[in-house]
């Protein structure tokens, strides 16, 4: 019965998809335009998708159908020794409601000389689901290190940070606010910009790194060690848009561009001063650091 069912839907299916597929060459050899074919394409397509999902439903129905009718004859043979014992009964097992192949079986069996304080100790062995996951865990890690390590076809996380930065920067406008882009400012040597600079870092600068910039809460910005750069321009860049999360305020919209510059030009200008109390270095030297001469 259930193969005449079967053999029905499976029959009916092919006539009504030979239907459809006669129905659209008349409608494409009539249609005005080619989009009204497209459509009907994926009409088309979305219909069989739907139809075969229809059959394999019918086809899984059938089978746990088929397995209920069966359980009594299937658990006769799951009974039977040597089935139980074979990895294709214990598959059987879970159609017979015997979840070993899942759970493994527990012997209980106490480990001679492993009794302390009345705990026992047992040698049961590792739940399968267990060993299967850790079986899993093992592939996966060689698959990964021929994917990234040896193959090198994927990027590794330094390299994937890198272009994901790359992306991001040509996402945000290339103006004097794009805090990826560096200025080619040249440090300020005449007089009335260092006093200027002097001036602006009195009033900001001062509470974070002190008087002398001998560092406070902020580092010493007299050494020759930097934390963002000691180069005019990267020191113009950390003055202009801060450090977040190191409590490095953004001056922009605060001072204007030349002040920035001028108080850039200010610190860079405090190299090798050496004020009393100064912070100990942090960061790296700078090679590329600019050195003012006092004109």
């Amino acid at each position: 019965m259930l193969a005449s069912v079967k053999c029905k839907t499976l029959t009916g299916a092919a006539l009504l998809t030979s239907y459809l597929a006669a129905a659209q060459s008349s409608d494409a050899a009539a249609a005005p335009t080619a989009a009204k074919g497209m459509d009907m394409q994926t009409m088309l397509f979305w219909f069989l998708v739907g139809l075969l999902a229809f059959v394999l439903l019918l086809y899984v129905l059938v089978g746990v159908l088929i397995i209920v009718q069966m359980r009594p004859q299937l658990r006769k043979v799951y009974e039977m020794p040597t089935v139980q014992a074979s990895w294709s009964g214990k598959v059987l097992g879970l159609f017979v409601g015997d979840p070993v192949l899942l759970k493994g079986r527990v012997a209980d069996v106490v480990i001679a000389d492993h009794d302390y304080d009345g705990i026992h100790e047992f040698d049961n062995d590792l739940p399968p689901w267990w060993k299967y996951g850790f079986y899993v865990t093992i592939l996966f890690a060689g698959a990964y290190l021929f994917y990234f390590h040896v193959s090198k076809t994927g990027e590794l996380s330094h390299a994937e940070y890198e272009t994901e930065m790359k992306q991001a920067a040509l996402l945000v406008s290339a103006g004097s606010d794009d805090p990826n882009k560096l200025t080619d400012f040249q440090a300020l040597t005449a007089a009335a910009d260092i006093s200027g600079g002097k001036s602006i870092f009195t009033q900001n600068c001062a509470p974070c790194h002190g008087a002398n910039a001998e560092g406070k809460v902020g580092p010493n910005l007299t050494d020759e060690y930097w934390l963002h750069g000691g180069e005019v321009n990267h020191v113009y860049k950390t003055v202009k848009f801060g450090v977040q999360g190191k409590g490095m305020v953004a001056w922009k919209g605060k001072l204007s561009s030349k002040q920035i510059l001028q108080v850039s030009s200010y610190i860079l200008s405090l190299q090798g001063s050496k004020p009393a109390n100064a912070k100990e270095p942090q960061g790296e030297k700078d090679p590329s650091a600019t050195k003012i001469a006092m004109r």
